[in-house]
């Protein structure tokens, strides 16, 4: 309660005003961080320019988006199908970072290699990996009760202690001169190049995150365990009259969402990077979590809002160095995106009415 206001909530809610919830919060952020840009002496329209229209103007800014876009779509798609079914999976950083480690001990154990199942051993081994970090969250939720927000939070840190120890001692390369990264990985150890343009770096990861879209779509729409975790989100106290295990639902969702993020860390080890280093993501969990809510946790939304975030990425990129915008301005424009989604949202639930003054005695 506000006052003499109050949000009450709405007895329906239509279908039209959510699928609006997306378009409003993007017209919202889209002109805060143009206000906000335009006080720090930044031109709004060129800002406008180079964070929407300069990433697709060209076969190299495109390919940088698909880049971008590949990890956040892909963990995007495993955190959502937790958030659904109301498990906070917030380590995603952690799992893709954990993920990479593991994948990367083949290809540095056989830097000499020619076969051809190092790359999938190397998938296999990340979604391994990423999966068993995010179960040891799920273990101290069902055992202890322990809360999983927590829990992947400092998992995060933990990975990235383990990331630098790694690359700073056993995985080092031995010729880095000490810089802490390992040695490059052989071409088996890479994914193919969607081009043969030596420019272009966008690579085969974005069919397989395409393939996983299509998997996931599948799993929440057609199938009895998908069924299980929506409902279990939706309606506990029902789930668990028809015997929906809720403990079940923590580890299948916490399992999903890691594996997913292990797989993005593979990605990128096997992608753009070549080799494991301390830089292996700007933040890729974090903003998938943006993502996965701005495409309303469902696969085809997580997809254009994947590729839209993507976009932004490449073009703050381009405006820090033409426009002078400050280098956190694509983590302002997140912010902005996940507030105003959260606001939109919660507008669309509820509403804003009078609270009569008896009613407030």
């Amino acid at each position: 309660m506000m006052g003499r206001y109050a949000l009450v909530q709405r007895s329906e809610v239509s279908l039209k005003s959510i699928m609006l919830v997306p378009l409003v919060t993007f017209v919202l952020a889209l002109l805060g961080s143009m206000v906000l840009f335009g006080f720090l002496g930044a031109p709004p329209l060129e800002v406008l320019y180079r964070l929407l229209i300069d990433p697709l103007a060209s076969a190299y800014n495109i390919s940088e988006v698909v880049i971008k876009a590949a990890p956040l779509i892909l963990i995007a798609q495993g955190l959502a199908i937790g958030f659904r079914a109301k498990v906070w999976n917030i380590g995603a950083e952690g799992q893709l970072i954990i993920g990479a480690v593991a994948a990367s001990v083949i290809p540095i154990s056989f830097p000499e290699s020619q076969n051809v199942l190092m790359l999938p051993a190397m998938m296999l081994a990340g979604m391994i990996a990423g999966a068993a970090w995010a179960g040891i969250a799920a273990a101290l939720k069902t055992r202890f009760n322990a809360s999983e927000i927590i829990v992947t939070l400092m998992l995060n840190q933990i990975a990235v202690q383990i990331l630098y120890f790694l690359i700073s001692g056993p995985l080092k390369d031995p010729m880095g001169f000490s810089y802490p990264q390992s040695v490059s990985f052989p071409p088996v150890a890479m994914y193919p190049l969607l081009s043969d343009d030596g420019m272009l770096r966008a690579s085969a990861s974005i069919l397989v995150v395409i393939l996983l879209s299509i998997a996931a779509l599948i799993y929440v729409t057609r199938t009895f365990s998908g069924y299980t975790l929506l409902v279990g989100g939706l309606a506990p106290s029902a789930a668990s009259y028809a015997g929906f295990s809720a403990k079940k639902a923590v580890w299948i969702t916490l399992l999903i969402g890691g594996a997913a993020a292990g797989l993005a860390g593979v990605g990128e080890i096997s992608g753009p990077i070549g080799r494991l280093q301390p830089s292996l993501s700007p933040g890729y969990g974090f903003a998938a979590i943006i993502v996965a809510y701005l495409g309303g946790l469902h696969p085809v939304g997580i997809l254009l809002a994947g590729t839209f975030m993507a976009i932004v990425y490449v073009g703050a990129d381009g405006a820090i160095i033409d426009v002078g915008l400050p280098p956190a301005a694509p983590v302002i424009f997140q912010g902005m995106v996940l507030v105003f989604y959260l606001a939109s949202f919660a507008l669309v639930q509820y509403r804003i009415a009078r609270v009569q003054p008896e009613a407030r005695a």
